[in-house]
């Protein structure tokens, strides 16, 4: 999830675990907690766009990090806050539920984590998307009117309860709204006479009203899009699998990578002679049936016997009018 998703879970965590101690420093350690995973981000400032991908979400987000560094920061803090009525032991216990939350929330999101790392085992559910406001900001205003009370009033316990229990009955009801959404899509491809092999839904950027699925038929996935608002039959769009088109580069070392992250759920595209590897899990730029441009993809640059890959620069402009398609669309077609 977003960064401050992120800050409102870990400091509702840190509430709940020492709050009744420390009061807002509770809050305050939490947040950071929370945000500690997502340094991984970092990476791509040192190594390769390959292998910053494979970073994100991966060691920082797992059980094993939140184990081994928990008692660390722990150790950290109660040096820090000497004369706060917390021991190592409650710093570190605070430490483990803000850094292990984080990664269960993002397993909920399409990029999902590696929440058993060092196994080879990425989570995503896929039922919410990275920002969604409907989690975050009645979470956030039940987190604010706790740090409002004193340390030991009645009403900051139930503040905070109450913004995770919401949030907590949210997330629950989009993977309730994912199984219809899953069914309606289901029952439009047979109604359609389509056959596939497998079938990966999402649900739009910011909403759980709409959502996005990547159908494989074979030689060839369809994208379509399908609210609950609809009245008419969802369409699907057919774009080309050309995995042919790698040639030599098939099975190069950071290309198998690149089909790994996606879970193979990838095209290849050629324009003016230069490879572009797309990723479909976050789907296209626009809801545009012509559009080719995928929201993730990468050229391909061999180079000396090497392969570079670079990821393809996002527009804010392309980001607007998506977000101005996705708002028309959602409202049912």
């Amino acid at each position: 999830m977003d960064s401050l998703t992120q800050i409102v879970l870990g400091a509702a965590v840190g509430e709940a675990v020492l709050g009744r101690k420390v009061g807002n420093k509770a809050m305050l350690y939490g947040a950071i907690a929370g945000t500690i995973p997502d340094l991984d981000v970092m990476a791509k400032h040192f190594t390769d766009s390959v292998s910053a991908i494979e970073w994100h979400r991966g060691i920082t987000h797992s059980i094993f990090f939140s184990v081994l560094f928990a008692p660390l920061f722990g150790w950290l803090i109660s040096k820090l806050e000497r004369k706060l009525p917390a021991t190592w032991k409650d710093w570190s216990w605070l430490m483990f539920w803000g850094l292990f939350t984080h990664p269960i929330l993002d397993a909920f999101t399409t990029w999902g984590t590696q929440l058993f790392w060092p196994f080879d085992l990425r989570l995503a559910f896929q039922n919410i998307f990275v920002i969604d406001p409907l989690y975050t900001l009645p979470f956030l205003v039940f987190v604010i009117m706790a740090m409002r009370q004193k340390r030991d009033s009645p009403k900051r316990w139930r503040y905070n309860a109450m913004g995770l229990v919401v949030s907590s009955l949210y997330m629950g009801l989009t993977l309730v709204l994912k199984s219809v959404a899953y069914m309606k899509i289901t029952d439009s491809l047979e109604e359609q006479g389509i056959a596939y092999q497998e079938m990966d839904i999402r649900p739009a950027p910011f909403n759980t009203i709409l959502w996005a699925a990547n159908i494989d038929a074979g030689d060839a996935y369809l994208i379509g899009n399908y609210s609950f608002f609809d009245t008419s039959p969802m369409e699907f769009v057919r774009y080309p699998k050309n995995h042919h088109l790698l040639g030599a580069l098939d099975g190069n070392e950071k290309v198998e990578r690149l089909k790994k992250i996606t879970g193979g759920w990838f095209t290849i595209s050629e324009k003016e002679g230069q490879l572009y590897f797309n990723d479909l899990r976050f789907g296209l730029m626009s809801l545009e049936a012509n559009e080719e441009q995928f929201a993730f993809n990468y050229k391909l640059l061999p180079n000396d016997g090497d392969l570079l890959v670079e990821e393809t620069p996002k527009l804010k402009r392309d980001g607007k009018r998506l977000l101005s398609a996705l708002w028309e669309r959602m409202w049912g077609i």
